[in-house]
């Protein structure tokens, strides 16, 4: 079953050591991070004579999470190191190695909030890799061109992508779309839900004391905006739209705004590219009224299986690809966000990537999805989140109906209100 859900590639070294062993990391394939991911593990084994096994997991990261969640009960070997998403530290945490006394203090150069977040009843069950947070990518020409400002509302990002996609479609390219997101009914429409809902005042799904929020008239009206950009300045094809299919909507010059996460800048100023020079980064826009901007916080970090034959070299391997260089690399030439404070002074970095300066509050101050409260149940919350969210957008409820069953089955995992 392993080897028909996972790709494998085995890469070895020259062994240097008579203690040289090999150990397997799972590497998302997503944009640029299997070849980041790829480079640095190989980086590591040329340093210090050990072998490798690369393991590309499914690039969804439900998916990605139900292997990892059959192969850890198993008590696999399959996997030493594994690339773990924000949100699953506490997920997983009891089937991971506790960093900390390989860490030897380095965790300290991480940002506080990442750390705190890796950690499972006082265990440090995962190094962080890179941060993330949801960004407006829009196409600085095509505004100035229309003499549109760059959006800080929902409502003039709406108005501003049908004046340009009706403006380009008249002048010949009939694929413009003034919208793309991240529709499919998986993790990614919960981390743009949660961004519209809470953009708009309408809670966060779960509250920090419990209490289950979801169902208000501020979260109808933000699904209600959202449903009303599909088919209009959103394809319908945005429904089975997760990162890479936004992206290459975006990047073939064929829209105008598109939601993602940073590691979509660097791919559209690469050589090459079709909008090379033509894009711009800000803040996600806010609800009118009483509304705010919010970006739902993101990013990797590895983590160590608890059954892994080679603790010490998998967390050595852990400890390198997190470590300072390696994160500043992977800056300079993906546009990963680092976790390490110090380098949002780099000089190099800012140069690279100048929304890192100018939106750090957005990836400091990022919105956490409600996983601490609700535990080892965030799954099904978010399982239930996206489907009412998907429902709502395909037309198969209306708001209304999508969030009230939404909140009848949140209280149903809760225990009517109770998480623990």
């Amino acid at each position: 079953m392993f080897f028909a859900c996972v790709a494998l590639l085995g890469i070895v070294a020259n062994t240097r050591a008579a203690d040289a062993v090999t150990i397997s990391i799972a590497c998302s394939g997503v944009g640029q991070e299997l070849e980041f991911c790829k480079g640095a593990a190989e980086a590591w084994a040329r340093k210090t004579g050990h072998a490798l096994k690369i393991v590309t997991p499914p690039n969804d990261a439900s998916e990605r999470l139900a292997l990892y969640q059959q192969l850890l009960s198993a008590r696999s070997e399959k996997i030493d190191v594994l690339q773990v998403d924000v949100i699953w530290p506490g997920l997983l945490g009891s089937y991971l190695l506790d960093l900390r006394p390989y860490a030897k203090g380095a965790e300290a150069q991480h940002f506080a909030g990442f750390i705190a977040n890796n950690s499972s009843q006082g265990r440090l069950v995962a190094m962080p890799w890179f941060a993330n947070a949801g960004l407006l990518f829009y196409r600085s020409d095509l505004l100035q061109k229309y003499g549109q400002p760059v959006p800080t509302t929902w409502g003039e990002l709406t108005a501003s992508a049908r004046t340009i996609q009706d403006g380009e479609r008249a002048l010949g390219n009939e694929r413009m779309w003034g919208y793309v997101w991240q529709g499919r009914a998986y993790e990614g429409l919960s981390c743009n839900a949660l961004e519209w809902v809470a953009s708009h005042d309408g809670g966060a799904i779960v509250e920090a004391d419990g209490r289950i929020s979801i169902n208000n008239p501020r979260a109808v009206l933000a699904l209600q905006a959202a449903s009303a950009w599909v088919g209009s300045i959103s394809p319908t094809a945005v429904l089975n739209y997760a990162e890479e299919e936004s992206r290459g909507v975006f990047q073939a010059g064929n829209a105008v705004f598109m939601r993602n996460w940073p590691y979509a800048w660097a791919l559209a100023q690469a050589e090459g590219s079709v909008i090379r020079g033509k894009v711009g980064v800000a803040v996600l826009p806010k609800g009118g009224g009483a509304g705010r901007h919010a970006a739902t916080l993101g990013g990797e970090s590895l983590a160590v299986s608890k059954y892994s034959q080679h603790p010490a070299a998998a967390a050595d391997l852990v400890l390198y690809m997190t470590s300072a260089g390696v994160q500043k690399d992977r800056a300079l030439r993906g546009s990963f966000n680092p976790t390490i404070a110090a380098l949002y002074q780099d000089a190099e970095i800012l140069q690279a990537n100048p929304f890192m300066g100018e939106l750090l509050a957005t990836f400091t101050n990022a919105l956490a999805r409600p996983t601490t409260v609700t535990g080892t149940r965030y799954n099904q919350v978010s399982h239930h989140f996206w489907n009412a969210a998907h429902d709502t957008l395909s037309a198969k409820a209306t708001a209304e109906q999508a969030l009230a069953r939404l909140e009848q089955s949140l209280k149903r995992i809760s225990r009517r209100g109770t998480w623990r």
